[in-house]
């Protein structure tokens, strides 16, 4: 009865969290069940996207209900993700036999240190900052656009690092839709919750068919962050975009420090 009520204390934080910043949980579920509940990595990757679709699905439907989605960029860069979570998957295994993944992985993370920089600075990539300082809304809609087509590359790359360093692809894709496509911070996040919500699910799927999803660990997280995410979602309507994005330069540095430290610890 503890376990199961910690496992739902921990749903709850992590929903609120998760669905504020648009990056669904995975960065945080991993760690805490390999390291709190001595879960194997393969469990616990497949729990944790169980509970993670759980989350984006009530994150989005809040999103939908605050009319923050967009549908045609959100299925777009989906469908762009997932070939590109199958080549890093490839990709992995050529890298591991060829070069020193350790020192790829502190390149990377330092690299998302930056993107935490600018986006602590409140600031975009040089590239889009001379090109125009906001989109329109019609660029954000129409799949001909520049912003959609550079976003749908950068959505696969996202698929390619997520699958290759084994980590959700939310907490890489929002500070990416943010920094590097200038699209506007409450956009992205609730954008970043519906492209989490088919990308999850095809992968906890599959991982439910190889019985690597914990179902009783899957349902107490999930009915937490079912609840949380509707609090995340609530909490972002009241928060400015300023401080949202502050609490998403702090996560990423985090997440970026921590694999930094996994390699060179």
């Amino acid at each position: 009865m503890l376990t199961t009520t910690i496992l739902f204390a921990l749903g709850l934080g992590i929903g609120v969290l998760g669905t504020l910043i648009g990056a669904g949980g995975g960065w945080m579920i991993v760690p805490l069940l390999l390291l709190g509940f001595h879960f194997t990595p393969q469990e616990a990757v497949g729990t944790s996207l169980a509970v993670v679709f759980l989350n984006a699905l009530s994150g989005s439907i809040a999103y939908m209900a605050q009319r923050r989605v967009l549908y045609t960029m959100g299925t777009a860069f989906a469908v762009a993700t997932i070939p590109g979570a199958m080549l890093g998957a490839l990709f992995g295994t050529w890298l591991v036999q060829h070069f020193n993944a350790n020192w790829f992985t502190v390149l990377f993370g330092a690299f998302l240190l930056f993107i935490a920089f600018l986006l602590h600075r409140g600031e975009n990539l040089l590239f889009f900052r001379r090109r125009r300082l906001t989109v329109t809304p019609e660029e954000l809609r129409s799949l001909t656009s520049p912003i959609m087509r550079v976003g749908m590359l950068v959505s696969f790359l996202v698929g390619v690092f997520s699958s290759l360093f084994g980590v959700g692809g939310g907490i890489i894709h929002v500070p990416f839709l943010i920094v590097v496509l200038g699209i506007p911070v409450h956009v992205a996040t609730a954008t970043s919750q519906f492209v989490l919500t088919i990308t999850s699910l095809t992968g906890a799927l599959e991982m439910l068919r190889r019985g690597q999803v914990d179902l009783s660990t899957a349902a107490s997280m999930g009915l937490g962050v079912l609840i949380g995410a509707q609090g995340g979602a609530l909490l972002s309507r009241q928060m400015r975009s300023e401080r949202i994005r502050a609490i998403l330069a702090v996560v990423v540095a985090i997440f970026a420090v921590r694999m930094i430290l996994r390699v060179v610890w």
